[in-house]
């Protein structure tokens, strides 16, 4: 039996359903446990690392592993997650180029500190921050911050999406999550995709701006730093709101998925 299992998680999948569906193709392990080390939005795709059976007790060692992401920024829209999965609201974008941003990189660069988002499994008083948010109950608990390294932020390339582009673009993402049923799961009102979408069709009404500049960036990090806040922090040095409108991560430490033929090898390389 394997020990772990490297998976491409899809945008719109929770690591849970990744997980499952790996199984499902695995009769073998349909009575064996599994877990995964280290998660992902359901709005981020890539490499998931899942312990399998004896493995899924040694979880804890696995929490250090440094990731490495691609990830873009949207510039001139914000939403209340840091991502395209949130309620949005858009502001004014100054003029900055490709030196700009470098400056802003570096000063991202090293040992950063940050308060966790608002929209993650990060517990409070017994209870992940992303309940509290939906409970609106954030003015009772002071959000605690995480200080990890970025050991890489690298600028790849630009690129201009005009609004229905960003629009449509966005509405696929959004829609690729299947309808959330569970009423364990009734806070989250499905994803709040109703409020999310009311947003969204408001900022395909608006004609502030006709443009919208996407930058794309890799970073290599240690475990547990947020793309979402650092597409924000990028976003705010440079004057202006953000978020991520994309995030793929493309390394777990050591680890790689090669796909041969239908079935995953691990590799460390």
């Amino acid at each position: 039996m394997k020990k772990c299992v490297v998976l491409d998680k899809k945008v719109g999948q929770t690591p849970l359903a990744c997980a499952e569906a790996w199984r499902a193709e695995n009769s073998e392990y349909e009575d064996v446990s599994l877990a995964y080390a280290g998660r992902l939005d359901p709005m981020a795709s890539g490499k998931l690392l899942i312990l399998i059976g004896e493995e899924c007790k040694k979880q804890t060692d696995y929490h250090g592993l440094d990731k490495t992401y691609e990830f873009e920024v949207l510039f001139g829209v914000q939403s209340d997650s840091g991502d395209v999965l949130g309620l949005v609201n858009e502001c004014k974008v100054p003029d900055f180029n490709e030196v700009k941003i470098i400056e802003v990189t570096k000063k991202l660069t090293g040992e950063v500190t940050f308060p966790y988002p608002k929209f993650s499994s990060k517990t409070v008083q017994g209870k992940p921050l992303h309940t509290w948010t939906l409970e609106d109950r954030l003015n009772e608990i002071e959000i605690p911050t995480y200080t990890s390294k970025v050991h890489n932020l690298k600028l790849n390339q630009f690129k201009k999406l005009s609004r229905k582009e960003v629009y449509d673009q966005t509405s696929k993402k959004i829609e690729s999550i299947p309808p959330v049923t569970d009423i364990r799961k009734a806070i989250g009102n499905d994803f709040r995709r109703p409020d999310i979408r009311a947003t969204w069709k408001t900022f395909q009404a608006s004609d502030l701006q006709e443009e919208f500049m996407v930058a794309k960036f890799t970073c290599t990090c240690s475990s547990g730093t947020y793309m979402r806040t650092l597409a924000e922090e990028i976003a705010k040095g440079l004057g202006t709101c953000g978020l991520a409108y994309s995030i793929h991560r493309t390394h777990i430490g050591k680890y790689k998925s090669l796909l041969f033929g239908f079935g995953f090898w691990l590799k460390k390389f």
